[in-house]
């Protein structure tokens, strides 16, 4: 494996986020999208060391972690190796990675397509998820996407949060994991997560965006992210094909 994989990650300057937790988040993000693929040999905790600017102890708990977690394994006289098994999800790294799975259980990788992005006055619904206060016309950022996997959409989702958490939202570069990068920029950390699922049978919203013309089971998922006091931080829907796929859920 090439060591330039990791020469153009940036750790962020923002101090509520140990350095060891940016470094583990760096190494796992290329893993999950498959930069780093199963039965990679990963440079050695000096040479990381060097790369990222943290010390070998940061560098050391950073990779310990992922390996309890299962997503490397340590071999010896060859080092530290890219498992390619599914990582098991704990509660503080919900959101870093793509929830839906093949039958045989391996995890899917995923690319985000933006549909719309707009700064709205909250709906009823979005109100109610949100606990606003119902005569005040509190603004919310309204992200639409879609998940394609091999090119090929399989869910979409509407992302809702209250604008005011957001100044200077990137509109013209919005980032594909989300969640990591509010955290990162605005120091917004999800605590908790309350999930609802369903079967429903598709729309035409979901004919068209998922790019199909017959009628089909869809899984509808609804989840309000809540900060450390309690307070709702989001609201999104989700609505996913369920022919090949599977939704997992690890709380360790």
């Amino acid at each position: 494996m090439k060591t330039n994989k990791f020469q153009s990650q940036s750790l962020t300057s923002v101090r509520a986020i140990p350095l060891y937790e940016q470094v583990k988040r760096q190494v796992s993000e290329l893993i999950l999208l498959g930069t780093l693929t199963p039965g990679s040999v990963i440079p050695g905790e000096n040479e990381l060391a060097k790369q990222f600017r943290v010390s070998v102890g940061t560098v050391r708990r950073a990779l310990g972690e992922l390996t309890t977690e299962g997503l490397l394994t340590r071999r010896p006289r060859i080092g530290t190796v890219v498992t390619g098994r599914t990582p098991h999800h704990r509660l503080h790294q919900f959101f870093q990675y793509f929830r839906l799975h093949s039958e045989d259980g391996q995890l899917l990788q995923s690319t985000v397509k933006m549909i719309s992005a707009s700064i709205e006055t909250a709906n009823e619904k979005e109100r109610a998820k949100l606990n606003f206060d119902t005569n005040t016309k509190n603004k919310v950022l309204r992200l639409k996407r879609v998940r394609l996997i091999e090119g090929v959409p399989v869910m979409w989702d509407i992302f809702t949060m209250p604008a005011k958490l957001l100044p200077d939202f990137p509109f013209d570069d919005i980032p594909e994991r989300l969640y990591i990068y509010l955290l990162e920029k605005y120091g917004i950390r999800i605590s908790a997560v309350r999930e609802s699922l369903s079967a429903e049978l598709s729309s035409e919203e979901d004919k068209h965006l998922l790019e199909f013309f017959d009628l089909r089971p869809i899984m509808q998922i609804e989840e309000i992210a809540y900060d450390p006091s309690g307070t709702p931080i989001s609201w999104t829907k989700h609505r996913a094909l369920t022919e090949g796929l599977r939704y997992v859920n690890e709380v360790n």
